[in-house]
């Protein structure tokens, strides 16, 4: 993994911080994901010190939790996480698109490209893209307001409904189905109808949200049915594994030593979709 580019004005920490802010959204690192500081320091090109510094601002991101004597590990969301993420979605997007006027071809075009590529990742089974493409086209939503401070705050949202998504069962079958709804949103805001797009996004975040949180619940039984019945007050997510424990999840390379991993996907309350597929994702 190449170094983080710190950008300028930026810290380190705050590029290692970014760094592993993308890999959430990139679904690398799934809730309950151990993150080592010697671990991330090799990973990122930074010291122990800076490594710390930069999980330390993950956690006051909300994208991972600090256990004493045990260290950090990415962050599983509860059911009240996700209708706040909702809440926040509902103001930043369809505000967004209301105050588009303004913006540029460049970003417009981004919104037809984020959908494009999205639609390709499904022609070609793709589904872990899946997720990731979704996401994007809701960062570029975001970025017709022309805020620096609403694409920063959002990017923080855009990695939080991942760990969301990332405990669906099958996270394909739930991510494609907003696809065309997708389309649908990208084509009234790319003919100007701002009013309407910023209705059929407040509808689709409505559907998304419901779905989301149906999502959770079952996987909450479908755990609680293998045995493994968390805590009224649990997330709806995994649990880290305590010290001792070897849990990995292939894919990912941050983990207590081995490489571990995770499978994006993006939507609704932050997620959902139809039609059998591997696991993929949704925003």
């Amino acid at each position: 993994m190449s170094p983080a580019h710190v950008a300028p004005g930026e810290s380190a920490a705050e590029a290692a911080l970014h760094a592993l802010r993308r890999r959430i959204i990139a679904g690398e690192l799934p809730p309950g994901e151990r993150l080592v500081d010697a671990v991330v320091a090799e990973q990122h090109g930074v010291s122990r010190n800076t490594a710390r510094d930069a999980l330390r601002l993950l956690a006051a991101e909300g994208l991972a939790v600090s256990v004493r004597n045990v260290g950090y590990s990415v962050r599983a969301l509860a059911i009240d996480d996700i209708r706040d993420l909702y809440a926040a979605r509902r103001i930043i997007e369809s505000g967004s698109v209301l105050q588009s006027h303004a913006a540029s071809e460049d970003l417009l075009a981004d919104i037809d490209a984020a959908v494009t590529r999205t639609e390709r990742s499904v022609r070609g089974g793709d589904w872990s893209s899946v997720g990731t493409g979704s996401l994007a086209f809701h960062q570029a939503i975001v970025r017709l307001a022309g805020s620096p401070s609403l694409e920063r705050a959002f990017d923080v949202i855009a990695a939080q409904l991942r760990l969301a998504f990332a405990v669906i069962p099958d996270e394909g079958a739930f991510q494609v189905r907003w696809i065309a709804r997708d389309r649908e949103i990208a084509e009234l805001v790319l003919s100007g109808a701002r009013a309407e797009a910023a209705k059929a996004l407040a509808a689709y975040l409505d559907d998304s949200e419901a779905s989301v949180i149906d999502a959770l619940r079952a996987a909450e039984r479908l755990r609680t049915r293998a045995g493994e019945e968390p805590a009224d007050d649990a997330p709806a997510g995994s649990s880290p594994p305590a010290i001792g424990e070897a849990e990995t999840h292939p894919g990912s390379s941050v983990g207590a030593g081995a490489p571990t991993g995770a499978d994006p996907s993006p939507h609704s309350a932050a997620a959902q979709r139809g039609a059998a597929a591997p696991k993929g994702h949704h925003d």
